[in-house]
């Protein structure tokens, strides 16, 4: 089974406004710990795209028009995505997508392939979240040692791996940064391949 780890930063929260400007994923036969494919790209949106962006959000990711203009065509971009997918055999079935919020990311990566693309490629249309994988370890985790369930927990994945002994990500935040955190995180939680999963906290 191959995992597709994802992630995208985009000048702002709204699918219907802002784009995408950086995506980056690898992909990794999960039940190996093998890289199977991985792609980093800057996207360039365009000035108007750009002038509709959220101050708040390209200030977390740190990306300027200068950045963003130097970057491949989203047509581009969706060109070399669907040659790498092809090439590492993504099909449905066989494949999943995880991120660390998918209701997000998923929404900008249909804006550079259409969802009828996607169901004409027969990719996954399971987008799996890393907070929801970690909430159903630690409840279970709680239960086996008759503990209550937290009243309140932070599902951050910054969260997640400080109280799991990980470092937060790398800041200013970029795409391929956020992808080897989930990817760290996952392994330390889940576990992948020959690296086994911790006992969570």
């Amino acid at each position: 089974m191959k995992a597709i780890f994802l992630d995208i930063e985009t000048t702002g929260l709204d699918a219907g406004r802002h784009r995408p400007i950086d995506i980056a994923f690898k992909i990794i036969d999960v039940s190996k710990g093998e890289l199977v494919g991985s792609y980093e790209s800057v996207v360039n949106i365009g000035k108007e795209a750009w002038n509709r962006r959220d101050l708040g959000s390209v200030q977390i990711n740190g990306y300027t028009w200068e950045e963003v203009s130097s970057g491949k065509s989203p047509e581009k971009v969706a060109e070399e995505i669907i040659e790498i997918f092809q090439k590492a055999g993504v099909q449905r079935l066989k494949s999943v997508f995880v991120c660390q919020n998918p209701a997000f990311d998923r929404g900008f990566f249909t804006q550079l392939i259409d969802i009828y693309k996607q169901e004409n490629f027969n990719w996954p249309y399971h987008w799996l979240d890393f907070a929801s994988m970690y909430w159903a370890l630690l409840a279970k985790e709680n239960s086996k040692n008759h503990k209550p369930f937290p009243e309140e927990i932070n599902l951050s994945k910054n969260e997640i791996a400080k109280r799991n002994g990980l470092k937060i990500e790398q800041e200013p935040h970029k795409a391929m940064h956020g992808v080897d955190h989930l990817i760290e995180c996952y392994k330390t939680v889940v576990g992948m391949g020959k690296d086994k999963a911790h006992a969570i906290k």
